[in-house]
Order: C-alpha cells, then sequence, then structure tokens
C-alpha cells in the first residue's frame, strides 16, 4: 500500500514556467455600453491585459472577456487606493451582448 496521496508523480521544473490565476475580485461598475464598461478597483488593472469579467444583471449573471484600455488612480486614502479602468468588450457572444443591450437599454429608459 502506498503512502502516496497522488495518483501521479511531481516531477520538478528545470527551468523557469510561468502560469496565472483567474481570481475573481470585486468592483464597481459606473458606466456602461455596448462597447465597454468602466469600473473602479481598488486594484490596478493593467493597460492591454485581457479579463473575464462576471456581471450580475437582475436574474442572470453574465460572463463578458474585456481588455483594459486605460486605468488610473482617482483616489487615495490612508490604506485605500481606487482605480478607474475602461474595459473594452472583446467578440462578445449573441446572448452576452443581448443582456448587456437590454441592460444599456433600461438604463437609458430611467434617464429619461
Amino acid at each position: 500500500m502506498s503512502t502516496s496521496h497522488r495518483d501521479s508523480e511531481r516531477v520538478p521544473i528545470l527551468g523557469p514556467l510561468q502560469g496565472e490565476v483567474k481570481v475573481y475580485q470585486a468592483m464597481s461598475v459606473h458606466q456602461v455600453s455596448l462597447g465597454g464598461m468602466q469600473v473602479e478597483t481598488v486594484f490596478p488593472l493593467h493597460v492591454d491585459s485581457l479579463h473575464d469579467f462576471r456581471l450580475t444583471l437582475r436574474e442572470r449573471s453574465i460572463v463578458v472577456k474585456g481588455r483594459v484600455a486605460h486605468s488610473r488612480i482617482v483616489d487615495v486614502d490612508q490604506d485605500l487606493v481606487m482605480y478607474h479602468s475602461g474595459i473594452e468588450f472583446i467578440e462578445p457572444s449573441g446572448p452576452v451582448l443581448d443582456a448587456i443591450t437590454d441592460l444599456v437599454e433600461e438604463l437609458k429608459s430611467l434617464k429619461r
């Protein structure tokens, strides 16, 4: 009987091997259009980086891929830095675009 808890052996890496981890962090959406949105975060988003953004729109949740077009510091407090970033949506699927369109149209009607 083996004392190992793994089904397969791990082997050491003999050189650099980079990776990334996707972690969902809270953000506030300040503006939205069919082409993108402005978000506020407590962490910087790197310009030209791609991210999956999960948005909860009423009873449905969507995930849209976006590219960070710009990012800047908007507020600095003693322990907190706030960032505004412009996000360009990248090839949203039909259902995602429909959900965003519904949201934008609803917000426009409330503005009148």
